[in-house]
């Protein structure tokens, strides 16, 4: 498990948060860096899982549509990421604009474990892949 720091980038060589089995810098580091557009829309919600787990708002901010995206995004130091489980995906292949993915989130927080449960939604912006937020909550 890594931890989250938000002050420095963890080794590219070790493996990636978002449970690929690949390291980090050939699976969602390189999405992270910018080097990359994620193909798909399970590859960004997986990308944006591993910016979760280390910190990097700068990742997540650049990958939520604007339409929904928060001024400001503060991320708790005390939440200690697991293990991310995607459930479903429909749409969101390298040849659709829209798609969604369901997923758990798997936390600990104040010695307390913790499930994120979300059915998210994605688009594409400019040709990127975007998150939008929660089904449901459409843009417009």
């Amino acid at each position: 498990m890594l931890e989250t720091t938000g002050s420095s980038p963890p080794p590219a060589d070790l493996p990636c948060p978002c449970g690929w089995g690949e390291p980090l810098a050939g699976c969602c580091g390189r999405y992270l860096t910018g080097g990359a557009d994620a193909p798909t829309a399970e590859a960004l919600m997986r990308s944006r899982y591993t910016a979760f787990v280390v910190g990097d708002v700068e990742h997540l901010q650049r990958s939520w549509h604007p339409a929904t995206r928060p001024d400001e995004l503060d991320l708790d130091p005390d939440v200690q990421w697991r293990r991310l489980v995607v459930l479903a995906t429909d749409h969101g292949s390298p040849f659709d604009d829209t798609g969604s993915v369901e997923f758990e989130a798997h936390y600990r927080l104040a010695g307390r474990r913790g499930v994120q449960h979300e059915d998210s939604r994605f688009s594409r912006v400019e040709g990127r892949w975007v998150y939008e937020g929660p089904v449901g909550n459409r843009v417009a």
